[in-house]
């Protein structure tokens, strides 16, 4: 049985009941979104590995009203930037501002100083603004004119965007790409969910009241705190890890790509392979926890040769055929 763990309040939380928090998110959500359980449990994987999320799919899928629903459920600090071909990295981190009554300059914090910023179609918005959000990423802080600014914490971007088949679209640089944890794919409901969205609505559902829909808070940040101290001490053997690696740098050696897994993206794998085990109940990771979360960790860190990409390749199925080939440990 695991340690209890005591969050920065001084209160002892245990890890078994963060988890059934945490578990609680997905019916909590599905009062508002239908039919997106894998992508609630991608959004509490990154949560919980401290990383971010990629959410594709085609306009009006639900995926904003996703993650509104999902920072109701944590009672976490939501906000979100509509990005455009005119936004200015400014309008996401923040600038100087001159006061005149004290003849200096102050700070206004951007949009980016929340606990979960939905950067909605963030590939509408050209590359140097989406590199804006690098430091913020990676560093989970903003730095402006030479003073770094410490985001909150818990921090998580959660970027929506458009197939980059539609008209309007930048595609990402492969360097914001891998700062990305997991990549989702958001798909059009089936026939039955989408009669039970009609039906919601009808009966008077407003996607933009949320506390009307029902939906409460179930979890918070110091379940998400006694969560991640559980998931550090998930245990990971040899065995997994060389597994892992494996997966890996058989991307690299795929003759339809040009650019395979870096080790960043191995690690990545790791991490949410631990999550993925905790949230089941384990307390070790086993190649399916693997298998389960690699899709999602990679499919956005491998690069198609173009000759593949005409010939129908994806990189999802590039990655199945890799799961297929590489030894699994016994």
């Amino acid at each position: 049985m695991m340690d209890p763990t005591t969050d920065n309040a001084g209160n002892t939380r245990d890890p078994g009941s963060a988890r059934a928090s945490l578990e609680a998110l997905r019916a909590e959500i599905a009062k508002a979104v239908v039919g997106q359980d894998p992508a609630v449990t991608g959004l509490v994987v990154a949560l919980l590995c401290r990383g971010h999320v990629l959410l594709e799919g085609v306009p009006g899928v639900a995926k904003t009203l996703l993650v509104r629903a999902l920072a109701s459920a944590l009672e976490l600090d939501t906000k979100r930037v509509q990005f455009t071909p005119d936004l200015m990295p400014t309008d996401i981190t923040g600038s100087l501002v001159f006061d005149a009554r004290t003849a200096e300059f102050s700070f206004q914090p951007g949009p980016v100083f929340t606990n979960l910023l939905l950067a909605d179609e963030i590939n509408r918005t050209p590359p140097k603004t989406q590199s804006s959000l690098l430091e913020a990423m990676e560093e989970r802080q903003v730095t402006v004119d030479g003073t770094p600014r410490p985001l909150p914490e818990p921090f998580l971007v959660a970027a929506t965007q458009n197939p980059v088949e539609y008209e309007g679209t930048y595609p990402l640089p492969e360097a914001q790409l891998d700062r990305f944890l997991l990549k989702l794919t958001i798909p059009l409901p089936s026939r039955e969910d989408e009669i039970n969205v009609l039906t919601r609505h009808a009966e008077g559902f407003d996607p933009r009241d949320l506390r009307a829909a029902g939906v409460r808070p179930v979890a918070g940040p110091a379940d998400l705190e006694a969560a991640r101290a559980a998931v550090a001490k998930t245990a990971v053997s040899p065995e997994i890890t060389g597994y892992v690696v494996d997966i890996c740098r058989a991307t690299r050696d795929s003759p339809s790509l040009t650019l395979g897994v870096s080790p960043r993206g191995a690690t990545a794998l790791l991490a949410t392979a631990r999550a993925w085990a905790w949230l089941t109940g384990r307390d070790y990771v086993i190649p399916d926890d693997v298998k389960a979360l690699a899709l999602p960790t990679l499919r956005h860190r491998v690069q198609l040769r173009p000759e593949a990409e005409m010939e129908g390749v994806t990189a999802d199925s590039v990655i199945n055929a890799i799961l297929s080939h590489v030894p699994v440990p016994r």
